[in-house]
């Protein structure tokens, strides 16, 4: 697929219909994939209905002061794993007022990674009203690669969390 070029069969078009019919909104807290995310979400006509905005949390400061990740967390486990991405998704889901949040942490490479954390390792997740899912990824790739994987992944949880709410009342 051509990442440069949306059609009304991809992913984020059918995530965009599935959170406009049943009246979701969404907010994106991304580091790794540098608003990826919220462009191909955007990218589908009529997305402001359900895409209340994001952040690109690029830093550990701005992880902490704008999406609420706890300093403890990243102390602890730091700024690639799957804690940090679920605070990640929680605290924008509750800064953006939203019925989703997404959260997508890890490395694009070529550099940054270590013994522990390779390139492509991304943690990616979701949260709303069923609770916070999260999924441990290893993708491959170079790094524009590795970043529209983690975004198509993204939408694939959006997705499937999305079908398993109840409708809104």
């Amino acid at each position: 697929m051509n990442a440069d070029v949306f059609g009304e069969n991809d992913l984020e078009y059918a995530v965009g219909r599935l959170l406009a019919a049943r009246k979701l909104t969404i907010a994106c807290a991304e580091s790794c994939t540098g608003g990826l995310l919220s462009g191909r979400l955007t990218a589908v006509p009529g997305s402001s209905a359900y895409v209340m905005g994001g952040v690109v949390s690029y830093t550990n400061e701005v992880k902490v002061s704008h999406l609420g990740v706890k300093q403890a967390t990243l102390d602890a486990v730091g700024a690639v794993s799957q804690e940090t991405a679920g605070e990640m998704a929680e605290g924008i889901r509750h800064n953006m007022h939203t019925d989703i949040g997404v959260g997508i942490t890890g490395i694009a490479g070529p550099g940054g990674a270590t013994a522990n954390k390779p390139v492509g390792l991304v943690y990616i997740s979701v949260a709303g009203a069923r609770g916070t899912v999260v999924t441990h990824n290893v993708f491959q790739g170079n790094r524009q690669q590795v970043r529209w994987q983690a975004t198509e992944k993204a939408l694939e949880m959006v997705s499937e969390y999305v079908r398993g709410l109840k409708d809104k009342a």
